[in-house]
């Protein structure tokens, strides 16, 4: 069935939340490659490797895949895989039975970001849910603190005014004082404070955030290791754009994203939409229109919905200025890559 792309999107659904309109459940997937796969990880000795390290090994080339290509050319495959592990784990005992276990948890935990960069935070909530239960029969302290510093962030990209800031104290009170993931819990309740309101305290937490950057970075555990400077100046520019201090977002986003690191592709595409919707609000409509149009480069090459989502605020923001030129010409661009979706996905 065709779907309304653009209707979806002008009401906040991103363009991987619209695909799976009718598929069914979140926990709903494709297994017809599973069998093979999990005779691959079987017979993973013959790769020189254990069906643990293969998993291992897999996760890792699907986080990658990710951040240079986006969630559509690896949601399946991390389905898949859950399905993988919960059938080696029938037969696993000991040792191994613990770390499949660990795996289940922290591919859920990737499938949940995966639905959440497809625009679809039902599902993220779904599998963000699966991954702390989970969580809790591994007993690593730091990977349920992650997963509920993860349930933090979902709230703060949906706007959940009444979860983000308790469930990022919350994972604050679970992680390790002075830890890297307490910093991490800490960024994502700067952002919370700012969707209601409160620069004061929005503020003081980005402050802590930005002491703590260099203890955080000696700890090693393996959880939130992207959290750095340029991480952190982006969840300030969102909250200040969160403030309606369109400007001076404007500028944070723009020296956040001079401090990324090589890599992060769809990422950065998202920051650039965002920037750009601050720009719009800072009354700077052609550079809005002319950043957005690379954005929306980024969200074809990848399909994320976090990406369609902040250009179709910037869609609406730029209407005053449709008859400029270089806006007249994102618009143009943005409702022909709605209507190439429609085609390509009825």
């Amino acid at each position: 069935m065709a779907l309304d792309r653009r209707a979806l999107l002008r009401a906040g659904v991103g363009l991987g939340a619209a695909a799976a309109v009718g598929v069914g459940s979140p926990a709903s997937a494709d297994s017809g490659s599973v069998p093979g796969l999990v005779r691959k990880a079987r017979a993973a000795s013959a790769y020189g490797s254990t069906p643990v390290e293969h998993l291992r090994r897999t996760r890792r080339v699907l986080i990658d895949t990710d951040n240079l290509l986006g969630p559509r050319r690896a949601v399946s495959a991390v389905r898949d895989h859950i399905e993988v592990i919960q059938v080696l784990r029938r037969d696993a005992k000991g040792v191994d039975r613990h770390d499949l276990m660990e795996l289940q948890t922290q591919y859920g935990e990737l499938l949940s970001w995966l639905y959440q960069d497809l625009g679809n935070p039902k599902a993220a909530s779904y599998w963000l849910d699966r991954a702390m239960q989970w969580s809790q029969t591994v007993g690593d302290g730091d990977l349920s603190t992650y997963v509920m510093a993860r349930k933090a962030q979902l709230a703060g990209d949906t706007g959940d005014l009444v979860d983000v800031v308790d469930l990022a104290e919350a994972a604050q009170r679970m992680a390790r004082p002075r830890s890297r993931l307490a910093a991490v819990a800490r960024t994502y309740e700067a952002y919370g404070h700012a969707l209601r309101g409160d620069a004061d305290e929005s503020e003081r937490a980005i402050d802590d955030v930005r002491n703590a950057l260099d203890g955080a970075a000696a700890d090693p555990t393996p959880w939130g290791v992207w959290l750095n400077a340029s991480y952190v100046e982006i969840h300030r520019a969102q909250g200040l754009e969160a403030l309606g201090k369109h400007d001076q977002a404007a500028e944070a986003f723009a020296a956040a994203i001079r401090m990324m690191p090589d890599g992060y592709h769809r990422d950065r595409g998202v920051y650039m939409a965002r920037q750009a919707v601050a720009l719009a609000g800072a009354r700077a409509p052609e550079q809005a229109a002319t950043i957005g149009m690379h954005a929306l480069t980024v969200a074809e090459d990848t399909g994320s919905g976090r990406i369609t989502n902040e250009l179709a605020r910037l869609d609406k923001a730029l209407i005053p200025w449709q008859r400029e030129p270089v806006v007249d010409e994102f618009r143009a661009a943005f409702d022909s890559t709605l209507v190439h979706e429609t085609e390509t996905e009825a």
